[in-house]
């Protein structure tokens, strides 16, 4: 069987494009210990990001403790979080090893790009614009008020329709099962990049079309 070949890429932005796991943690868990909360090792929380700043904090609390706070007391703990991370976001962030390298020969080829987040939009702005200076992003999407937040099929739909591509000619390349679901709700090739953080069994068992161990090997598939 023929390995498809895709005319247009969607990316997820943490775990996949950008090391951010440090940041985020060091800056929930100093929001955490400020409430009089117990904090985590920077690796507990690869299986509390991916659905947004509340969920990441909800997860992060010690079970049930979100709905004890009630909505003013977890919205609180959220803000302090997000300012947290809004002053200290790129102390540790990198992008992983070969991205530059993908971006700039997946640019060379023509073959269009975006990126599609749970992340804040002003945020994933901001990331990209500091880390991706050369802008190789046609079309950016992240969490807004009155979007759906991934496995919704909305951003990946939207960017395949501002790519000019259908959605089985896109590849949706992400880091966890948020992703995976994201690419078989929008129909997309669901590519999944065992570097990041949840790793390859999580992506296999959330059906994966593919699995990439480094960057370049999505080269394969354009």
């Amino acid at each position: 069987m023929k390995t498809p070949r895709y005319r247009a890429v969607a990316f997820d932005l943490d775990g996949t494009l950008l090391n951010t796991l440090e940041d985020l943690a060091n800056a929930a868990n100093a929001a955490l210990a400020t409430a009089g909360y117990p904090q985590h090792p920077t690796a507990a929380y690869r299986q509390f990001v991916g659905n947004g700043l509340q969920m990441l904090v909800r997860r992060a609390l010690p079970s049930g403790e979100a709905d004890r706070l009630g909505p003013d007391g977890f919205a609180e703990l959220v803000r302090r979080t997000g300012d947290n991370y809004a002053r200290d976001w790129a102390v540790a962030t990198r992008p992983y090893p070969h991205i530059p390298e993908l971006l700039k020969a997946l640019r060379e080829r023509d073959v269009p790009l975006a990126v599609v987040t749970n992340k804040p939009h002003e945020w994933t702005l901001r990331m990209l614009a500091h880390y991706f200076p050369d802008k190789p992003f046609l079309f950016v999407q992240g969490a807004m008020p009155d979007l759906p937040h991934k496995p919704d099929p909305a951003g990946a739909l939207e960017a395949a329709r501002r790519l000019g591509v259908r959605p089985d000619e896109t590849a949706f390349v992400g880091d966890s099962n948020v992703d995976m679901h994201t690419a078989a709700n929008a129909g997309m090739g669901a590519v999944g990049v065992a570097w990041g953080f949840r790793g390859a069994e999580e992506l296999r068992q959330s059906g994966a079309d593919h699995l990439l161990y480094d960057p370049l090997e999505l080269l394969e598939l354009v």
